[in-house]
């Protein structure tokens, strides 16, 4: 099983040794920005490497949105991470469900994803593929409950798009995770990669706050399960620096009987 985390952009594959991490995350650009990311001068050498690459997209992108001044450059903005991790050899670009406003109807939402997919079709496609995130919060997100994300998928579901599970974010969401993965999996028939997280914030809050796996208000035991049942790939994305989460995926290798992988 590979595991890692996310880590900062400047040198990936440095932060990856620093943690033994088979797989990292890092964002190609500010994430709460608008710019578009520039080519990396160590695109060869990161598409080279042993170790497993996943871009996170920038917090800003919400296609989900009826605002146009959100939506359209959002679509633009995916399209054009999507191409930049292509280039160095990612294995996915991870983009949050997103979420409509308070009044708006949740099924344009829906729409406004299966045209993101087809605009970057009349593009030549992502090139790249594309993993949804669940969220944490919102009562108007695309994929914080499971009965949203069943009706993301059936907008979507026939595109090339795949699945990021988050822990953090179902429990603070309102998800139990005891059996989350079959429950997910009914309705996407896949879970690409986990985001390996703790919570701060109670079962159904809706806080987005990470912790370390022996720490929040999760039972690390549940999200072992969730990582064992799910059968992918896995990223933490908690705090506490590389001996923080060096910590967290020595823990889960430990819990899962796994080794660092040897490439």
């Amino acid at each position: 099983m590979r595991i890692g985390a996310h880590v900062d952009s400047t040198d990936p594959l440095a932060e990856a040794a620093a943690r033994s991490a088979d797989t990292v995350q890092f964002f190609l650009s500010d994430p709460q920005g608008w710019k578009a990311p520039k080519l990396r001068e160590d695109a060869e050498r990161l598409r080279a490497a042993e170790v497993d690459l996943y871009v996170h997209a920038p917090y800003v992108i919400n296609v989900a949105t009826l605002n146009n001044r959100i939506r359209i450059p959002s679509r633009k903005l995916l399209l054009g991470h999507a191409t930049a991790a292509a280039a160095i050899g990612a294995r996915g670009l991870i983009v949050h469900g997103g979420h409509v406003n308070a009044g708006d109807d949740l099924a344009v939402g829906f729409d406004n994803w299966r045209k993101t997919f087809a605009y970057a079709a009349d593009s030549g496609g992502f090139g790249v593929p594309v993993l949804i995130e669940n969220t944490a919060g919102g009562d108007n997100a695309c994929a914080r409950r499971l009965d949203a994300l069943a009706r993301l998928w059936d907008a979507i579901g026939d595109h090339e798009v795949g699945f990021c599970l988050d822990t953090c974010h179902a429990y603070a969401g309102g998800e139990e995770l005891l059996g989350l993965v079959d429950r997910v999996k009914a309705i996407t028939g896949r879970i690409d990669l986990v985001h390996a997280n703790n919570s701060k914030g109670a079962f159904n809050s809706g806080q987005d706050r990470h912790d370390n796996l022996d720490g929040g208000t999760i039972d690390p035991e549940l999200v072992v399960a969730v990582i064992r049942a799910a059968g992918a790939p896995v990223v933490v994305e908690t705090p506490g620096g590389v001996a923080g989460q060096a910590a967290d995926i020595d823990f889960l290798r430990q819990q899962l009987g796994t080794e660092r992988s040897a490439a």
